[in-house]
């Protein structure tokens, strides 16, 4: 097979297709810590540095404190997953 991509439809949809489409959208920031950051995507680079808003911190499933904005170093990120919505959300 070729490309790292996963077809969809007729595109193949990449890791950075993801990344791009997720911007501005509610996600979770699993660290190599094990510790959570849930919030808003503002925007990420290259390197996987991660600027979020509206921030919390959640250490073992409970929330430990709320950031205005958060900035995280790429190389401590472990994944990004975008937050499920739920019918009271709308989708």
């Amino acid at each position: 097979m070729s490309g790292s991509g996963e077809k969809i439809s007729g595109t193949t949809k990449t890791p950075a297709d993801f990344l791009k489409s997720i911007r501005g959208r509610p996600v979770v920031v699993k660290l190599n810590s094990g510790v959570d950051y849930r919030g808003i995507l503002a925007c990420l680079d290259g390197y996987m540095n991660i600027a979020m808003e509206q921030t919390e911190e959640y250490v073992n499933g409970q929330l430990k404190n709320k950031y205005g904005d958060a900035f995280i170093r790429g190389n401590n990120v472990l994944y990004i997953s975008t937050v499920k919505r739920t019918l009271a959300d709308g989708a």
